[in-house]
């Protein structure tokens, strides 16, 4: 009687020689892995070596996706800019729909805060997704009459908002305990418990919405002194 073979003794036959059937890498799954290493280890982290690595991957194998740690940070940058919300730019008046913006991308980066200090610094140039964001936004400020020299200034400066909130967000709530110096500090310690009395749960929600209603406002009365 022959021996049995190694696939009917249990063994897992090998693999044929050659490409695999599916691709183990694509751009999407680079960018995920991207992320997360930043989101752990900081972007200094984040070298081409290391990303390898955290795919089970060889290097080389990377480099047929990506050809430098700068595409690698491109496809992040849309990446994220793709989950912000612009759709209200086409549908909604333009103080609600940079209210929806606005939002949108705080809540976005407040999950990524280890990326602001690379994005908020980024060229923008070939970055599909990033321009389609900045291009419904800036449309929907000349739409709404905003004055054309200043939208650029207008969008940096809501941009500077959101990102410091983002980081906020995942602020200690007793941020503004004086610990043992509170008789030093007595109108703090009373704005402290006057929010704390009105029993907001997400207290950086509160403080998002006044800045920001406070910038939709003065942004309007630019434009109602342009009419």
């Amino acid at each position: 009687m022959p021996a049995p073979s190694p696939a009917s003794a249990g063994t897992t036959p090998r693999r044929r020689a050659g490409r695999p059937t599916a691709a183990v890498l694509d751009q999407t799954v680079i960018t995920k892995a991207a992320v997360d290493l930043i989101n752990r280890k900081g972007y200094e982290a984040l070298t081409m070596a290391a990303l390898a690595k955290q795919l089970q991957v060889a290097p080389s194998a990377l480099y047929n996706h990506v050809a430098s740690k700068d595409d690698v940070m491109l496809l992040i940058e849309d990446h994220v800019a793709d989950l912000v919300d612009v759709s209200a730019f086409e549908t909604e008046p333009w103080d609600a729909a940079v209210r929806r913006w606005a939002w949108s991308y705080r809540d976005v980066f407040s999950q990524h805060t280890p990326l602001i200090p690379i994005i908020a610094v980024m060229p923008v140039a070939n970055a599909p997704k990033t321009l389609a964001m900045y291009e419904a936004v800036t449309a929907g400020f000349r739409r709404a009459g905003f004055p054309q020299e200043q939208i650029i200034s207008a969008v940096v400066a809501l941009e500077a908002f959101i990102f410091g909130a983002a980081f906020d967000v995942n602020a200690p709530e007793d941020i503004y305990d004086a610990g043992s110096l509170a008789e030093r500090t007595p109108n703090l310690n009373a704005a402290v418990d006057s929010l704390a009395a009105q029993g907001h749960k997400r207290p950086t929600d509160v403080a998002f919405s006044l800045g920001l209603e406070a910038l939709i406002s003065g942004f309007g009365a630019l434009l109602a002194g342009k009419g």
